[in-house]
């Protein structure tokens, strides 16, 4: 029920999505009540031209890539790699033939690398699909097919193909892995989702090392570096909000036990 009915508030929630429901509503709106129908136009013509142009995507996005600092080798052994999904495109790979993974594609090229570095460690991927309807591959489908891309034999990543969010994720991945104590861990996943995704595998008695990858900023104070378009801009205040209301949710719920989860003193 939580799945269904957060993925059907964000279908409107998301930010450029409702500035153009906004705008295209006072249009309706506009020959009957003239000045309510222009008010809403301007919010939402206004409202998507400044954050498709003005600063307020990266704002959000660079604490939350902050968070968690890039991984350091500190000579303990790694025993294990945990991969999220969320970065393949099944309906595109199954009418294609060929694996396709949207920008997150780092998830998946961290794999190969940590694969090939800790030989000995076990490698486990997590994801099954975030759609409501249904799919023609899930996601472990996806990169199972991107294996032999990444050097990878199949033998060597074992799949949990059921996980539909990132609570899923830890759950199912603690289920299927039965971690030891003194195990170390490391969770591979977008640095803007680290801290959610460390958050949810702490509330389900996983602790993990986060190895963030895919980066969407300089992790500077570049905040008003220009986007290449509008819906450039669009895409990174999108990502934030959904990131930033994931983690709210994520936290009066009980999924994780912080609004803003960090990294253990």
């Amino acid at each position: 029920m939580f799945f269904t009915l957060s993925k059907l508030i964000w279908l409107v929630a998301v930010p450029s999505t409702f500035l153009t429901l906004l705008a295209a509503i006072g249009l309706v709106l506009w020959l009957r009540w003239p000045w309510l129908g222009a008010g809403l136009v301007t919010l939402g013509v206004v409202g998507l031209l400044l954050i498709g142009i003005g600063p307020f995507g990266r704002m959000l996005l660079i604490p939350l890539e902050a968070r968690f600092p890039s991984y350091v080798e500190d000579g303990r052994k790694v025993d294990g790699i945990i991969v999220l999904g969320g970065t393949e495109l099944a309906r595109i790979t199954a009418a294609r033939g060929q694996p396709s993974f949207h920008e997150s594609a780092e998830r998946i090229l961290a794999m190969g690398e940590l694969a090939r570095r800790y030989p000995q460690a076990r490698v486990v991927f997590s994801g099954g699909g975030a759609e409501l309807g249904p799919r023609p591959l899930d996601e472990a489908d996806v990169v199972r097919l991107a294996l032999p891309q990444i050097g990878l034999a199949d033998d060597r990543v074992t799949f949990e193909p059921m996980a539909r969010n990132t609570e899923e994720n830890a759950r199912l991945a603690k289920e299927l892995i039965q971690p030891q104590p003194g195990e170390t861990w490391l969770l591979v996943t977008s640095a803007f989702h680290m801290p959610r995704a460390v958050g949810c595998f702490r509330a389900a008695g996983f602790p993990v090392t986060a190895y963030p990858v895919d980066y969407r900023t300089s992790g500077k104070a570049d905040y008003f570096e220009p986007f290449r378009s509008v819906a450039n801009g669009l895409d990174f205040f999108d990502l934030a909000i959904h990131e930033w209301l994931g983690l709210s949710v994520y936290y009066l719920t009980g999924r994780i036990d912080s609004p803003l989860p960090a990294p253990l003193p």
